[in-house]
C-alpha cells in the first residue's frame, strides 16, 4: 500500500470514529433532556390540585364557665365580627383566660376527647366528655375551628352534643341561631397549587427560541 493511500485510510478511520463519538454525545444529550423533562412533568403533576383557605364573614364570642372541676359549660354567646371571635373561659379557682380562634382550634385538635372528630366526624362520640375542648367544639365557636354543619342521620347526634355543652336550654336556643349564621358565613377560597419547579422552572409547556 502506498504512503498516500495509507494516509487517506487513517484519516477516514478517524473521521468515522469522530462521527460516531459526536452521534453518541448528541444521543446521550437528547436522552438527558428527555429524562429531565419527564422528571419535571412528574413534579408538575404531583403538585396539581389546589390549596384552600377558609374565612368567615361573621364570628362568635363564647363565654364558658367551669361549673365543677373539669366540667365546662357555655353560659352565653354573642355574634361579633370575625376579628373579635374567640372564647372567654372562667375557671372554678377564679382566674380567667381569653382564647383566640387559633388557640381554641389548637386545643381542640390536640385534646384526646375531641381530636378524633377531625379524623372521622361520623364515628366521633366514644371519647366525648365535659371538658373545655368539648365546650369549644360543640358551642358556636366550633364552626370557626373546623366543625361542620352535619345533616341526615348525624344531625340528631350533633344536636345532642351541642345541647349538652350549654348551661341551660334557653342559652342553647338563643345560641343556635348564632351558630347557624356563623356556619353559613364560611367562605372557602381555592387557588392552584404551586409547582415544585424543576430543570426548566416547572412549566409543562416548554420550548426553545433561537
Amino acid at each position: 500500500m502506498t504512503p498516500t493511500r495509507k494516509h487517506v485510510l487513517v484519516r477516514r478511520v478517524k473521521d468515522i470514529t469522530l462521527g460516531t463519538t459526536l452521534s453518541l454525545a448528541l444521543l446521550n444529550g437528547t436522552l438527558f433532556l428527555q429524562s429531565c423533562g419527564s422528571s419535571n412533568d412528574d413534579q408538575y403533576s404531583e403538585s396539581g390540585g389546589s390549596e384552600q383557605t377558609e374565612s368567615f364573614k361573621k364570628g362568635v364570642l363564647t363565654y364558658i364557665t367551669e361549673t365543677a372541676p373539669g366540667t365546662f359549660k357555655v353560659t352565653d354567646e354573642q355574634q361579633v365580627g370575625p376579628d373579635r371571635a374567640g372564647a372567654i373561659v372562667n375557671y372554678a379557682d377564679g382566674h380567667r383566660d381569653t382564647l383566640s380562634v387559633a388557640a381554641a382550634q389548637a386545643l381542640v385538635r390536640k385534646d384526646p376527647s375531641t381530636s378524633q372528630y377531625f379524623n372521622n366526624p361520623s364515628s366521633y362520640g366514644q371519647h366525648h366528655g365535659n371538658g373545655l375542648a368539648n365546650a369549644l367544639l360543640w358551642g358556636g365557636l366550633g364552626y370557626m375551628i373546623g366543625r361542620q354543619f352535619m345533616g341526615g342521620s348525624s344531625f340528631d347526634r350533633d344536636r345532642r352534643y351541642s345541647q349538652g355543652v350549654y348551661s341551660n336550654p334557653s342559652v342553647y336556643a338563643r345560641s343556635a341561631d348564632i351558630g347557624r349564621d356563623v356556619s353559613r358565613s364560611r367562605v372557602v377560597t381555592s387557588r392552584p397549587g404551586r409547582s415544585r419547579g424543576g430543570f426548566f422552572g416547572g412549566g409543562r409547556n416548554r420550548g426553545f427560541s433561537a
